[in-house]
């Protein structure tokens, strides 16, 4: 069984990091590059990075910021937002990322998911999927959740995965920043008609929130951002409580 991972992420804008509410409401939380440090000195076991405005600006990943945080860390690091093409994505690999999250542009053209598992390997492509709750569906959305589109949650997960995927990163927009908790059914969901990692996203608050999710569903990773930016929960706190609960963490 793989070892569970306790996963922070920064999600960018401008340069900073920020935080909001079901992707709304963006508020200040930190130096990109003094958080990232942070959190490897803590022992989280890897970071994503999130250009969040990427896509729907139009524009390609802000790699100097990609090479800032790359260069202050030693551990496996997900690059995304703006990631578009072969080029795109080659680029941001040579900025320092360990791995490549996309998400717009693979439901845009699955062939791109395809062409980077080609070329960098399926280790390297984490399809990351933003869904809601709509009218008795997990629907996906694109464009950093601003545009509903056709593919269930379920199901686009499965063609990620047949286009070579090799991570799916799920993002409930329901439970983002509100601290009520992961979004479980549709997490288990996912998990559970597929055999690729899941990192589930979207709703951490408590300690107890992360034990849920890695013992209620088949998730192997946890990711949060404002409850490790504002100091709600240490990660070294967190690993031990984890450790606690008979829970294999890295």
């Amino acid at each position: 069984m793989l070892k569970k991972r306790i996963i922070p992420c920064l999600d960018i804008n401008n340069g900073r990091t920020v935080k909001g509410i079901r992707f709304e409401n963006l508020v200040d939380a930190g130096d990109p590059v003094a958080l990232a440090k942070r959190y490897m000195e803590e022992g989280a076991d890897e970071l994503v990075f999130l250009d969040i405005t990427a896509t729907h600006e139009r524009r390609t990943t802000l790699t100097e910021w990609v090479s800032l945080v790359a260069a202050a860390i030693n551990i496996p690091f997900t690059v995304g937002g703006g990631i578009h093409s072969l080029a795109t994505a080659a680029r941001v690999i040579e900025a320092g990322a360990d791995k490549l999250s996309i998400n717009s542009a693979a439901l845009a053209n699955p062939d791109l998911i395809s062409n980077i598992a080609a070329q960098f390997g399926t280790q390297c492509v984490t399809v990351a999927i933003d869904t809601d709750y709509i009218d008795g569906t997990w629907k996906v959305f694109s464009h950093g959740g601003r545009k509903a589109t056709k593919w269930s949650a379920v199901d686009w997960a499965k063609a990620a995965e047949q286009c070579g995927a090799g991570e799916i990163l799920l993002t409930s927009m329901q439970g983002d920043g509100t601290r009520f908790g992961f979004s479980l059914e549709i997490t288990e969901a996912v998990a559970a008609a597929i055999n690729i990692p899941v990192i589930a996203s979207g709703g951490a608050g408590r300690p107890e929130d992360f034990a849920q999710v890695f013992t209620q569903t088949r998730a192997t990773g946890a990711l949060a951002a404002s409850v490790f930016h504002f100091g709600s929960i240490a990660i070294p706190d967190l690993k031990q409580y984890l450790k606690s609960k008979n829970i294999s963490i890295r």
